[in-house]
């Protein structure tokens, strides 16, 4: 498995109940967690433990698997088990995953009709071999019957604010990430009302915790996510007690 990237995170605790009240994380860790929601379900079952909470979902998967060609179609059964995320945003998520599907632009096909001022044929319904495009080269043109068969160019929108850093997030900014992974602007005004929130009244019963945030963690994360409202605290317990 190649290398994975290791995040810093600062943890906020609460020793008095050993509990995560938010973590100070930068643009990294919420491109993760937003890139998490690309995911296709069948990806996430795969990454998670045999006896995580997914349940039915790890048999269903398992029962896929092993289904034959016979059975299910190859190209269908591998749809279904490794899936391709359609998302333009740069793959934060493989920083972690190093073996998860990418989830850069999946490749389109258009009839090569379209090209070199050939005549556009329509049909019909009134589809034409200039109007459609597929995701798979085997694909009938509607207009013409043709193989599908010429790949377009992906041309990125224009560059500016997030999108020039790659992402979702702007760098510059500082995000409180809440136990329930409620994601927010971090601001002393935030911080003041969330200790008020949590009936936090001794400071002293606050600590920081510096943590790095990988592979192991990440995979806790998406399994927690699914059932749990702590989230945090769930995956950093052995930590909190230190």
């Amino acid at each position: 498995m190649a290398e994975t990237k290791k995040m810093s995170l600062k943890l906020l605790v609460n020793k008095r109940n050993q509990t995560v009240l938010f973590a100070e994380a930068g643009k990294d860790f919420v491109d993760f967690l937003s890139h998490c929601l690309a995911l296709p379900l069948g990806t996430i079952v795969s990454l998670l433990p045999k006896e995580g909470a997914a349940g039915g979902l790890l048999n269903l998967h398992a029962s896929v698997e092993n289904l034959s060609d016979t059975s299910v179609g190859r190209r269908e059964n591998e749809s279904l088990l490794n899936p391709k995320a359609r998302s333009s945003r740069p793959d934060v998520v493989r920083l972690l995953f190093p073996e998860a599907p990418s989830l850069a632009p999946i490749d389109y096909y258009t009839c090569p009709r379209t090209a070199g001022g050939c005549i556009s044929y329509s049909n019909l319904s009134g589809a034409s071999c200039d109007s459609c495009v597929t995701d798979s080269p085997s694909t009938r043109c509607p207009g013409c019957n043709n193989m599908m068969s010429k790949k377009l160019s992906w041309v990125a929108g224009p560059a500016g604010g997030a999108a020039s850093l790659g992402g979702y997030a702007m760098g510059v900014v500082t995000y409180m990430v809440m136990d329930d992974l409620v994601v927010k602007p971090m601001s002393a005004i935030s911080c003041i009302a969330l200790l008020n929130s949590f009936n936090v009244h001794d400071i002293g019963d606050l600590q920081e915790k510096v943590i790095d945030f990988g592979l192991d963690e990440a995979i806790k994360l998406l399994s927690a996510s699914l059932h749990s409202k702590t989230v945090l605290t769930d995956i950093f317990s052995e930590v909190l007690t230190d």
